[in-house]
């Protein structure tokens, strides 16, 4: 069977746990034949305890069964498919995947954002992560020149469509845009990354990619309209709290360090939020407009 085929089995069975909660062999089967998974075949036990196990070697997903509710098999670990999981990323990456390539004839109707160019050395930069070997990049800013620089890659991160490289440069930790890159090299020169450094927590206290010596703040935003919908559904950092809601509006608070990420994530969504705290996070965001505001107004004249 083709590998894709059987990836297709296996992000079903975990989508139909995720959608039903528990499901009994026989349910199981009766969703299978009627979805027609494998032409309208049954999904025998062996067969669905082959699939469970390699469930849980490509994904981590564990998959149990509830003996004393009438045999029913559940996740029993569903934190591990969140989206800021590998995991979830890979499964949901998966289950578009197959979908799509299931939708061939509606490929006028199904519309995909651009994706910047870069993860032709995806494959070359996670080798280097495996092994813990040195990179050489000949890289290009944007406005200037081109220029090479040997690293050390300690993480991959996704951010807005594009793929960023954390690294260390032998003097401090610098995040490269693969997209910018015009060459990867991986060398046979080896490093040893701290056994203390985690990826996440170097992100943890910022939104994006950009790491700067932007302090500590407390802030406290207020948003109206739809935009509470789309802030509880997707948060902009781990630290979000909803401390206050109304009929008009609704107010979150962060903990985090204020960076020039964050400032045009609150940006982009205009009137639809504002500020409240701290007062110079709100005063540099009102600088920021009435700048634009200026722009616009200067055309007229």
């Amino acid at each position: 069977m083709k590998p894709a085929k059987i990836f297709q089995q296996y992000i079903w069975i975990v989508n139909a746990l995720r959608q039903y909660k528990k499901l009994s062999l026989e349910q199981f089967n009766e969703l299978w034949v009627k979805d027609e998974v494998i032409g309208g075949n049954a999904l025998n036990r062996k067969l669905f305890m082959r699939h469970k196990d390699a469930i849980l070697n490509m994904f981590g997903i564990i998959i149990e069964c509830d003996l004393e509710h009438g045999y029913k098999y559940f996740i029993s670990n569903p934190e591990v498919i969140n989206d800021d999981t590998i995991e979830g990323w890979m499964l949901s990456t998966l289950t578009v995947n197959t979908i799509l390539s299931d939708s061939a004839s509606l490929r006028n109707r199904i519309l995909l954002e651009n994706v910047p160019a870069g993860e032709e050395y995806l494959q070359t930069i996670i080798l280097a992560l495996k092994t813990n070997r040195r990179l050489t990049i000949t890289y290009q800013r944007f406005g200037c020149e081109s220029y090479e620089k040997t690293v050390s890659p300690y993480a991959l991160k996704l951010f807005h469509q594009r793929w960023y490289i954390l690294t260390y440069t032998g003097r401090h930790m610098a995040t490269y845009a693969l997209d910018r890159m015009l060459a990867v090299e991986i060398s046979d020169e080896t490093f040893e990354m701290p056994k203390d450094f985690s990826p996440e927590e170097y992100f943890a206290d910022y939104y994006g990619i950009t790491t700067d010596d932007t302090p500590m703040a407390h802030v406290v935003i207020r948003t109206y309209g739809h935009v509470p919908d789309y802030l509880r559904t997707l948060p902009l950092h781990a630290s979000q709290k909803e401390i206050e809601r109304t009929d008009e509006y609704t107010d979150f608070s962060y903990d985090i360090r204020p960076s020039v990420d964050f400032v045009l994530e609150l940006m982009s969504y205009t009137d639809g939020l504002e500020v409240l705290e701290p007062i110079e996070l709100r005063q540099k965001i009102c600088n920021s407009f009435q700048a634009s505001l200026e722009k616009y107004s200067n055309k007229n004249d």
